[in-house]
């Protein structure tokens, strides 16, 4: 067991506040998260992907775990998520807003993600396209204007640095990658709706101002998005609770449906080359 408040794993969080009730915090978070998936839906044309059908609420057998899963796609997105998953009554929630980009344009991907462990937990990052430590100009393009905030977000005396103990998830953020808990109160989500704010209308900036990618590249682009978003999600440690919950197979088909590998396999080859 970890000693340590910024290496302690979520279970372990978990562990000492098992049963308390975060239903309050998850009205106002899926709220926030609610109007960030509206607005990324009224910029682009975009449909509810079918493989989404009957996720819009769902509970485990033993009635451990409940959640919704919504994913959209389109021409300029291929996979925007509104979903969430946990225990309204024990603690945990993990609450998820995320969009990954098409290949039209090298705008990063936005991921968004509210937790409970039961102290709150925050996670707000731009997910680079490219290798930011061979790419200087993509990093000061969309991740040096970003820093300041970042910078005073981090020297807030209320937040601790979460480090997830995944490594690939540690080598998938980028030097602005939010990734914090506090206690569990309405001043902390209040501190994150503001920053949101500001992240958010940055990256609708950067879409507005976006250059094409060029034809001939956005196979190699596709092919980058797509494993950068199934390694995402399949080496998350988090993965430990539901395949508990749900066993194997369930949890196969569900992280299935959170990475969109339907929509992978039909976009797949959409680009030349």
């Amino acid at each position: 067991m970890s000693t340590s408040t910024e290496t302690k794993t979520i279970m372990e969080f978990l562990a000492e506040n098992p049963n308390v009730d975060v239903s309050r915090a998850w009205e106002r978070c899926w709220n926030i998260h609610s109007k960030i998936v509206e607005r990324i839906r009224a910029r682009f044309d975009v449909s509810k992907h079918p493989a989404c059908e009957g996720e819009d609420y769902f509970q485990s057998q033993d009635g451990q775990l409940e959640g919704s899963f919504n994913a959209w796609s389109g021409d300029e997105v291929d996979w925007l998520v509104h979903s969430w998953i946990g225990n309204r009554k024990a603690s945990i929630l993990d609450m998820n807003a995320t969009c990954f980009l098409s290949q039209q344009n090298r705008v990063p991907h936005l991921a968004v993600i509210f937790g409970t462990i039961p102290k709150l937990y925050f996670y707000a990052e731009y997910t680079p396209r490219m290798d930011l430590r061979v790419n200087y100009d993509y990093l000061q393009k969309y991740y040096e204007p970003a820093n300041e905030d970042f910078l005073k977000f981090r020297a807030d005396p209320k937040w601790t640095r979460f480090v997830s103990h995944g490594t690939y998830l540690r080598a998938l953020m980028s030097p602005v990658a939010v990734s914090s808990t506090a206690e569990l109160d309405d001043d902390n989500i209040s501190t994150c709706e503001r920053y949101l704010s500001g992240f958010l209308d940055r990256w609708f900036r950067w879409l507005d101002e976006a250059e094409e990618t060029p034809l001939e590249e956005r196979a190699a682009q596709q092919r980058y998005d797509f494993t950068v978003r199934e390694l995402g999600y399949r080496t998350d440690p988090m993965n430990v609770l539901p395949q508990k919950v749900f066993g194997p197979e369930e949890f196969e088909r569900r992280l299935n449906l959170r990475i969109g590998m339907q929509q992978i396999e039909e976009a797949r080859g959409r680009w030349p080359g």
